[in-house]
């Protein structure tokens, strides 16, 4: 199993982290992409980097719910040239949160781009009612010649051929397991087979209760769920091509 986007740094994690990448080893976990959210967690991020090289893969990224700081972008690239194998995200663009400035987040976002694209990094991409810009954005400037991830994707069926052709791919969550999210599910069987990944977002992103296997408290998603995620959404999507697609879009070129 591989986990193409959580946040094992995340500080709900602290006190259980060390259990919890444990279970995710006896259960068959064998590469995984923790994504920073900002400078403040990106320390954490290398530090299990280092101490699980190969269990995790790292990625830097400013989220469009994160204020940049003065140098962030300094400290961005520090990361990218002192950090093995790292790549670039969580990062994108989001107007459903409340007192969105979209052209801060335009700006934060391309400068990522930007470094994912003169690097050819790996980048996971977050967009959340905000598809027209990042179209716009994705359709003028340069892209990664591995191409992007649509980190969580919960866009129609019909933006699906215009993503893939710019290079996307699109990762399913555990939340789109819940009944409400069919319409999800229905644009899921649009995406191109070599282009799919799978993904837990753990902490959060929890799937419905029947698809929990290592329940944590307070309403926790646990990295380990990845199996039962894959095994239920193996039902309705041709996930066999996803362990060779994880290779090809997260390790190639490294």
């Amino acid at each position: 199993m591989q986990d193409a986007h959580n946040h094992l740094q995340d500080p709900r994690f602290e006190g259980i982290r060390e259990d919890i990448i444990a279970t995710m080893i006896t259960h068959g976990v064998s590469r995984c992409v923790v994504n920073g959210t900002s400078p403040e967690d990106w320390p954490q991020v290398a530090d299990l980097a280092e101490l699980y090289p190969e269990l995790i893969i790292p990625s830097f990224g400013l989220h469009p719910w994160k204020s940049p700081s003065p140098n962030w972008q300094q400290q961005l690239t520090s990361y990218l040239d002192t950090v093995p194998h790292a790549c670039i995200g969580e990062c994108g663009l989001d107007r459903w949160i409340e007192d969105y400035d979209l052209e801060l987040q335009r700006d934060v976002f391309t400068t990522q781009l930007d470094l994912a694209s003169q690097r050819n990094l790996p980048l996971s991409i977050h967009c959340l009612k905000a598809w027209g810009p990042l179209i716009e954005i994705l359709e003028s400037r340069p892209l990664p010649q591995r191409g992007f991830l649509m980190h969580s994707y919960s866009g129609s069926a019909e933006l699906i051929p215009r993503l893939a052709k710019l290079g996307a791919y699109f990762s399913f969550s555990g939340y789109f397991l819940h009944p409400r999210k069919q319409n999800v599910r229905d644009a899921f069987s649009s995406a191109p087979l070599d282009r799919l990944l799978i993904e837990t977002d753990a902490p959060d992103m929890l799937p419905p209760h029947d698809c929990v296997d290592h329940p944590l408290e307070k309403h926790l998603n646990h990295p380990a769920n990845i199996s039962k995620i894959y095994d239920e959404a193996s039902k309705f999507l041709d996930l066999s091509g996803v362990p060779e697609n994880f290779q090809r879009f997260f390790e190639s070129g490294f």
